[in-house]
């Protein structure tokens, strides 16, 4: 069993590839080129993984790496080749694979000049934190697959999503202000500024992240958050363990006595929401679980009525 400073560890690492600049994927599918071999695919990156299973792919899938934590049972029934952005070369090759598929945040730099000089085909997976970027992720991967069919058809599935979204943002005449809280560091209050996944997420959700003045994840002062006036908290669903950098879970009640957000309207109306860490992953789920999060911040509209999540495994 994994130690707890260990899942710690992977769920801030999902919260943290927000901070990563996405790179141009190399595809062997690319320009006319024959696809590759995908009968043996080490999967890098909890999107990828999430997809690959979604794809019905998980049969050809020989690794993954510590932030696959969606399905759970990835992570249980595969061998694990480390943490994202703590890769060997000499892990992921071991592991006899046929493809590398790997998001842009895997690392280190050495670790992937080894990867990208191998006979190996290592296809990097880019992030946008938006709707496209989700979607442009799960035809890139499905086509490096030689899965387009599931592909389209899980594409089409998140667009859905996203449609039911467009139409609950036209009815929004103002976006609600909100606050993405990462943890607390020594008593600072640790949140999402622009370019991280989180913003992504809050405004896929058609809100407004009142640090977007912020770049990456940024420690602020009791004065800015009582200045910035956030109507919700938002902090990541842990699983019951104590978050990144924090004494203990971020509870309601843990939030609100801090004297930072104690002054809030957020505090004033216990405005307090949680979301999965797989969401900031923006695979397939994020759509579902921002529409989730965009209802909740607007339980006076009703968004478009959802069809159920197609199965594309087949």
């Amino acid at each position: 069993m994994r130690t707890l400073a260990a899942r710690i560890a992977v769920l801030t690492g999902l919260v943290l590839s927000g901070l990563a600049i996405a790179l141009p994927a190399t595809s062997a599918t690319a320009a006319g080129a024959t696809s590759p071999d995908a009968s043996r695919i080490v999967s890098v990156g909890a999107a990828i993984t999430e997809i690959l299973y979604a794809l019905g792919l998980d049969g050809r899938v020989v690794a993954v790496d510590a932030t696959s934590q969606f399905p759970a049972r990835a992570l249980q029934e595969k061998p694990s080749v480390g943490y994202l952005r703590q890769l060997s070369a000499e892990g992921v090759l071991g592991t006899n694979p046929s493809l590398v598929l790997a998001a842009a945040a895997a690392g280190p730099p050495e670790t992937v000049r080894v990867l990208e000089a191998a006979a190996v085909p290592l296809v990097r997976v880019p992030d946008s934190y938006d709707g496209a970027g989700i979607l442009a992720k799960i035809r890139l991967i499905a086509a490096t697959a030689g899965a387009e069919a599931r592909g389209v058809c899980l594409a089409a599935a998140v667009a859905g999503d996203l449609d039911a979204l467009a139409g609950l943002g036209a009815k929004v005449t103002a976006a609600p202000r909100v606050v993405f809280l990462l943890s607390f560091v020594n008593g600072r209050a640790m949140v999402a500024g622009r370019g991280t996944a989180a913003d992504g997420l809050i405004r896929l959700a058609g809100a407004a992240n009142v640090f977007d003045s912020l770049d990456g994840y940024k420690p602020v002062t009791d004065e800015a958050i009582v200045a910035a006036r956030p109507d919700t908290v938002i902090v990541m669903d842990t699983g019951g363990i104590a978050g990144p950098g924090g004494a203990g879970m971020l509870t309601a009640d843990r939030v609100f006595a801090h004297a930072g957000f104690a002054a809030t309207p957020a505090a004033e109306h216990r405005a307090f929401r949680r979301i999965e860490a797989q969401a900031l992953a923006f695979g397939p789920i994020t759509a579902r679980a921002a529409l989730d999060l965009a209802q909740a911040l607007h339980p006076d509209l009703a968004a478009a009525p959802r069809p159920p999540t197609p199965d594309c495994s087949r």
